[in-house]
């Protein structure tokens, strides 16, 4: 859910982050409904599509945002 409100922030399509990002259409959405974990050199990829940090995609797991079990 990070990665699609990241996304519709800026109001990009699936299909334009994937053109942005170099990556397919169909692992953007593997990833957007936590079917896929992205590796490294793909949030790297995502990082340079969204034109944000890679850190800023890592931020939901900051411990002030993660949400107790």
């Amino acid at each position: 859910m990070h990665l699609r409100r990241l996304r519709e922030a800026q109001g990009l399509t699936l299909e334009e982050l994937a053109d942005r990002s170099g990556m397919s259409f169909r692992g953007l959405i593997y990833i957007e409904h936590g079917r896929r974990n992205p590796s490294l050199t793909t949030l790297l990829n995502l990082a340079r599509g969204l034109r944000v940090s890679p850190s800023s995609l890592l931020s939901i797991f900051d411990s002030s945002q993660v949400e107790p079990k």
